[in-house]
C-alpha cells in the first residue's frame, strides 16, 4: 500500500535501535516515522488525534493489549466511526490460541505448510522467506481495500481481524481442498517434484540445477529429443504419464544422468524456444541481476539520508495510468516526529520540545 500515493505514519515506541534493518528497508519505505510512548497519557492523546483524522490504522498487538491504553477498536471507532482498524495477530481475536504470540515459522508448522515442504524422504522444512507473514500482509491489504470500498457506500469503518493462522490455512489451496473432498491424508512432501506428473522437478547439472517440466506426453517428447534420447518416447515404461509416475525413480535417475553432462547455461541454450517449461534454479544475487528482472525495473536505487545509496526491490505491479514508486527511503526511528506533530497535528515547537523532555516522543 505504501507504493501508492498514500501518507503512512509508522508509530513506534522509542528505543535505542535504528529502524533501518534489512527487513524494514522493504516494508518501511514511503513511510514517516513517529517515535512515541503510548504508555503515557500524552502519547495516547497524540494517537487519538491522529486516529481521528486517519483512514486506516494497522496494529499487531495481542488481542485486548491496546485496551488498557485506550487504543482499542471501540475507543477509536467512537472517535472516528469511519476508521478502518486492522488487527494482525498470530491466531486472531477469538479461539483457543488467540492469546498466543504469532511467529511465521510456528504458524507454518502448526497449520500444515512445513509438513508439505521439503524433500520426499527428509524432514519438514520452513519456506526460505517468511511466507506466512507475507501472505497475511497481502490478505490484510486486500481486506483494507475492500473495507475502503464498503465505506465509500456506507460511510462506516470496520474492524478487520487478520490472523496468520487463518491466512496460512487459506493458502493451503488445492491440497486442503483435496483433503476436505477425499477425507484422506495428504501425500506428504515432494521436494521440487509433482505428485502426479513425471518428469516435473529439478535435476542436477554439471554446475548447478535446472527445473524441467514434462507436463504432458507432448512436452515429455520434446524433453527426450533435447536430451538426445528419442527412444524414451516409445519405451513402454515411460510412454504415458501414468507409467512414468509408476516408474518415477528409474526415469528421473536416467534424466539426471544426462543433465549432469552439461552446465546449466548449456541446457538453457539448448532448450530455448523448445516450448517446454524449464528454468535455472538461481540464487538470490543471480535473481537480482537477472536480465528479465532488470528489464522489468524490479531493482531501484535510492538515496538514504543516513546510509547513502541503497538498492531496493521495486513494487511488482505495473499500472497503465498510476505510477506507484519508492518515493522515500525507509526512515530512521523518529525521523519525522517533528514533521508529523507539527504539520499534521499543528503542534508548536515549544509543545513538541516539552513532549521530548517528558520522554513521550523522540
Amino acid at each position: 500500500m505504501s507504493e501508492v500515493k498514500v501518507q503512512k505514519v509508522l508509530a513506534r515506541v522509542p528505543t535505542s535501535s535504528p529502524l533501518t534493518s534489512e527487513s524494514s528497508s522493504k516494508v518501511n519505505r514511503n513511510k514517516k516515522s513517529l517515535a512515541l510512548s503510548f504508555a503515557s497519557p500524552s502519547g495516547q492523546h497524540i494517537l487519538h488525534d491522529l486516529a481521528a483524522t486517519s483512514d486506516i490504522l494497522v496494529e499487531n498487538y495481542l488481542p485486548n493489549t491496546l485496551a488498557k491504553y485506550s487504543l482499542d477498536y471501540p475507543t477509536l471507532h467512537a472517535l472516528n466511526p469511519s476508521l478502518i482498524y486492522a488487527s494482525i495477530t498470530g491466531y486472531g481475536q477469538t479461539g483457543p490460541y488467540s492469546s498466543r504470540a504469532g511467529y511465521d515459522v510456528m504458524v507454518e508448522a502448526e497449520m500444515g505448510l512445513m509438513h508439505i515442504t521439503g524433500p520426499r524422504d527428509g524432514p519438514p522444512v520452513k519456506v526460505g522467506v517468511a511466507v506466512t507473514d507475507l501472505t497475511t500482509g497481502l490478505y490484510a491489504s486486500n481486506s483494507i481495500m475492500a473495507a475502503l470500498l464498503a465505506r465509500a457506500k456506507t460511510g462506516k469503518g470496520q474492524h478487520l481481524d487478520v490472523a496468520l493462522s487463518d491466512c496460512q490455512v487459506a493458502t493451503l489451496s488445492n491440497i486442503a481442498s483435496s483433503c476436505l473432498i477425499s477425507g484422506e491424508p495428504d501425500s506428504g512432501r515432494w521436494g521440487t517434484s509433482h505428485p502426479s506428473i513425471v518428469p516435473y522437478r529439478s535435476f542436477k547439472t554439471r554446475d548447478g540445477d535446472i527445473l524441467l517440466g514434462g507436463g504432458n506426453d507432448r512436452l515429455y517428447g520434446i524433453l527426450c529429443d533435447k536430451l538426445g534420447k528419442p527412444e524414451w518416447k516409445t519405451d513402454e515404461r515411460f510412454s504415458t504419464n501414468s507409467v512414468r509416475v509408476a516408474n518415477r525413480v528409474h526415469l528421473e535417475a536416467l534424466i539426471e544422468a544426462e543433465t549432469r553432462t552439461r552446465t546449466t547455461k548449456e541446457w538453457l541454450d539448448l532448450l530455448e524456444g523448445s516450448g517446454m517449461p524449464y528454468a535455472a534454479v538461481n540464487d538470490i544475487q543471480t535473481t537480482l541481476s537477472h536480465e528479465h528482472v532488470l528489464a522489468r525495473d524490479m531493482v531501484k536505487e535510492i538515496e538514504h539520508p543516513t546510509c547513502g545509496p541503497m538498492k531496493l526491490v521495486n513494487t511488482p505491479v505495473k499500472y497503465s495510468h498510476s505510477e506507484p514508486s519508492i518515493r522515500s527511503a525507509p526512515p530512521t526511528l523518529g525521523q519525522h516526529t517533528d514533521e508529523i506533530l507539527g504539520d499534521i497535528l499543528g503542534m508548536s515547537h515549544g509543545e513538541i520540545g516539552q513532549l521530548k523532555e517528558e520522554g513521550v516522543v523522540a
